[in-house]
């Protein structure tokens, strides 16, 4: 079985309501998918979303990497997966959004040719539901605690509070009053500056929340500052948690030996696909540090369906799923992931287990 065909396909897809973050209100998600077809006539689907303040790329420079790589990859054979990113890094450095979605489709492609689920690729499924996390971004306190009260009557167990959009004594206030809105003491509560702050002004913020049961903060600083991470972490009762700085094996290791992170978010679009990010996952297992798995603002189906496949494979979940597929207001695929009582349930079937409404797929693909 070998790679035929290569295709990147840029589609912006409508949010339910916008969510506000540090640096941007995301009000359409603009991802790409990449569609593989093999010469046994299987079809392989992966995705990414684009991230300008994370990863750097843009959906028209995600869509030319594909396509700049297609050419190079097409011939090789399918199921070599490790050795088609070879050489994909050898012909293109960098551009991981771009090469998690070639990797996800030949993971898809790979699991479809065999009759299994991706998860029995990366070594067998640990679990088949996980604990998921709801993202809280409406901007004020009494829309943060109405938003909160909603997703937990839907069964959410686990929220995260963006801030980073007001003063550190503002936000911590309002993470204040949201988790004392949450009256469940086994609902896991977490905050996300997404690189917002100072040093100075996280350990603020840090201490305004102090006595709360605030579990982890998220990226208090700039993703490069991991000397910044560790005063913050050195400051903090909570732990610390990296996102933005972790694109590498290497990043764990030097946030573990700074003590700047007590945990990571691993996401397929920093680190360049599944197996990077299963890989990195080993890591925290043996580091000790824990683990979120997170789709960025806002995926879809497909790729909700790759980090469900990572979810039941690797060590530990620590600090649940974010799947970003439910603040979509449509979807590309015909069966999303269902949240039943809070926890999300690993889709069954050959690949990722999903399948791709084409006529949705043509109707919300643009042109960049």
């Amino acid at each position: 079985m070998r790679i035929q065909r290569i295709q990147a396909i840029a589609v912006s897809l409508p949010m339910i309501k916008p969510v506000k973050m540090s640096f941007e209100e995301v009000r359409n998600a603009e991802n790409v998918i990449a569609r593989i077809e093999t010469s046994d006539g299987i079809i392989g689907w992966g995705e990414a979303a684009s991230a300008p303040t994370m990863t750097g790329e843009t959906p028209g420079s995600m869509v030319a990497a594909i396509r700049y790589l297609a050419d190079k990859l097409e011939g090789l054979p399918a199921d070599d997966i490790a050795g088609a990113m070879h050489r994909a890094g050898q012909y293109l450095y960098g551009n991981n959004s771009a090469k998690a979605a070639i990797e996800m489709a030949l993971w898809d492609a790979l699991g479809q040719a065999k009759g299994k689920p991706v998860y029995e690729l990366l070594g067998g499924a640990k679990r088949q539901r996980v604990p998921a996390l709801r993202l809280i971004g409406t901007g004020s306190t009494e829309g943060d605690i109405a938003e909160t009260q909603k997703r937990l009557a839907e069964g959410y167990v686990a929220i995260k509070i963006k801030v980073g959009v007001a003063s550190p004594e503002a936000d911590a206030d309002r993470a204040r009053a949201v988790a004392a809105s949450v009256k469940d003491d086994k609902v896991l509560i977490c905050t996300d500056a997404n690189q917002a702050w100072t040093p100075d002004e996280a350990i603020r913020f840090v201490q305004g929340i102090a006595d709360t049961r605030i579990e982890f903060f998220e990226q208090p600083v700039a993703a490069h500052d991991v000397a910044g991470m560790a005063r913050v972490a050195a400051a903090s009762r909570i732990e610390i948690g990296v996102d933005e700085g972790l694109h590498s094996l290497d990043d764990l290791r030097r946030h573990h030996a700074m003590k700047a992170a007590r945990g990571a978010s691993l996401k397929t679009i920093k680190l360049g696909g599944m197996g990077p990010a299963y890989d990195a996952a080993l890591l925290c297992d043996e580091l000790g540090m824990k683990v979120n798995l997170a789709c960025k603002i806002a995926e879809a189906g497909i790729a909700s369906a790759g980090l469900m496949h990572l979810a039941a494979a690797i060590p530990a979940v620590d600090w649940g799923v974010s799947l970003s597929s439910p603040y979509l207001a449509d979807d590309i695929v015909t069966d999303p992931i269902r949240l039943d009582q809070g926890w999300l349930h690993v889709p069954q079937g050959a690949g990722l287990g999903i399948r791709v409404d084409e006529a949705k797929l043509r109707r919300y693909t643009r042109e960049v």
